[in-house]
């Protein structure tokens, strides 16, 4: 018992070290070379190193193969092994944490109201493109089949880590747009989870109960509201608290550990881990202790959190995308239209211009984990195949990948996001 253990731990901290050391190289090489964020050579680096591609078929001594997919994973959505994504789930909560310490947590409210007409388009015409898509291709009878219905709920998705991790590398997080893009991508996970109760529950007994899903409404918002609220109420005295440690790395230490409480309860009350991490940091951002956290927090932050973008990357199997090709195809054109569109045009609503609405679309565009996250429910609770678990992949590729390529550009450019005359046009607040 003991030999297997150890045999598990060595070849973890193997797999840590390749990845870690493959993820760097390949963010240098995307930020001096090809001028793009990091985080798409980290992908890269996961497709690459997969068990899909050439992890699975590379064998070293002592350790077997490198990346394969488990043993009894193979029906499985999680084609590594739990102890490695166990690593890159803990490394999300730190990048969601991060982001919360870094957003200012004024322009946050101040923007709520905008963020959460926002991510109403954004869960709305997803939602239909993708159940009418899968209708459309015969992949399900009717918009009333669970499989319809879940192909919808995998579209509504937004990737709050991919974009937060985008907009912190070019320095745009602390934007108009991007703290409602993030305020939106919150709202629309939330939102996410009670579309995919509801599926979940038409899929197992053919119907839904109101009162089950009012339910879990009342439990999920009233929980991330709840936390959001408290952490910012009791801010100072947490701050207080933590200055009061004399020891070394205390500060960050304890600050983390509310952290993954934050993602253990968030979890626990039927909401990503995720979602909790950045409560937490958000309630914190606006305490004395903000700033000593982020710099603190900047080595873990390097360090880990290319583990997530590089395991994210691994999950794509593009055998499984062949047959439905053209399905996957059109389906991943209407998960950019839909978010776009679903969420530029109420942008443009609520006070942000046409280059503005655009950015705030393009950073609601990629579905990353979150989206995978609702396909591996579908995957395991056998509401879908591995056909259309592989078209989500291609989905969440695609979206992925497009992202950072387009809004880094949109940026640059510079300009304001706001218009001149409308919400938020006299507080002094740009886009670029």
């Amino acid at each position: 018992m003991e030999h297997g253990i150890t045999a598990v731990i060595t070849k973890l901290v193997f797999q840590l070290f390749i990845i870690i050391f493959l993820a760097k190289l390949a963010g240098e090489a995307c930020e001096r070379y090809l001028k793009q964020p990091s985080v798409l050579g980290e992908l890269g680096v996961g497709m690459v190193i997969g068990p899909y591609a050439l992890g699975g078929l590379i064998t070293l001594p002592m350790i077997g193969v490198l990346f394969g997919v488990p043993h009894g994973a193979e029906t499985s959505s999680i084609p590594v092994s739990i102890e490695l994504y166990a690593v890159a789930q803990i490394a999300a909560v730190i990048l969601l944490f991060v982001a919360g310490l870094e957003t200012d947590l004024k322009k946050f409210i101040r923007y709520a109201g905008p963020a959460a007409v926002i991510a109403i388009g954004g869960v709305v015409f997803p939602f239909l493109l993708g159940a009418w898509a899968a209708v459309l291709f015969g992949v399900a009878e009717s918009f009333k089949d669970p499989l319809a219905l879940f192909m919808g709920a995998i579209m509504t998705a937004t990737s709050v880590g991919i974009t937060a991790r985008v907009l912190t590398d070019i320095g745009k997080l602390d934007t108009p747009e991007g703290v409602t893009i993030l305020g939106a991508a919150v709202v629309d996970d939330v939102v996410g989870i009670l579309i995919l109760a509801i599926v979940v529950s038409m899929a197992h007994s053919g119907s839904f109960s109101l009162a089950k899903v009012g339910m879990i409404a009342v439990k999920a918002v009233g929980f991330w509201l709840g936390l959001t609220v408290i952490g910012i109420l009791l801010s100072k005295k947490i701050s207080k608290f933590l200055l009061g440690f004399k020891s070394s790395g205390a500060i960050v230490a304890i600050a983390l550990a509310l952290a993954f409480f934050a993602s253990a309860l968030a979890e626990m009350f039927g909401l990503a881990m995720i979602i909790g991490a950045y409560s937490m940091g958000l309630a914190l951002s606006n305490s004395p202790i903000a700033e000593t956290l982020e710099e603190k927090m900047a080595p873990v932050y390097h360090a880990l959190v290319p583990v997530f973008f590089v395991v994210m990357g691994m999950l794509v199997d593009f055998a499984a995308m062949r047959s439905l090709l053209t399905f996957g195809l059109v389906v991943s054109g209407l998960a950019i239209v839909s978010k776009v569109f679903g969420c530029g045009v109420p942008a443009m609503g609520v006070g942000f211009n046409t280059r503005g609405s655009f950015r705030v679309g393009i950073g609601m565009l990629p579905r990353g984990e979150v989206a995978l996250i609702v396909a591996g429910v579908g995957l395991t609770t056998g509401v879908i195949g591995t056909d259309i678990f592989g078209v989500s992949i291609m989905m969440t590729l695609i979206t992925t990948i497009m992202a950072p390529m387009i809004l880094v550009p949109l940026f640059s450019k510079g300009g304001e996001g706001r218009r001149r005359k409308g919400i938020g046009s006299n507080e002094g607040l740009t886009g670029g």
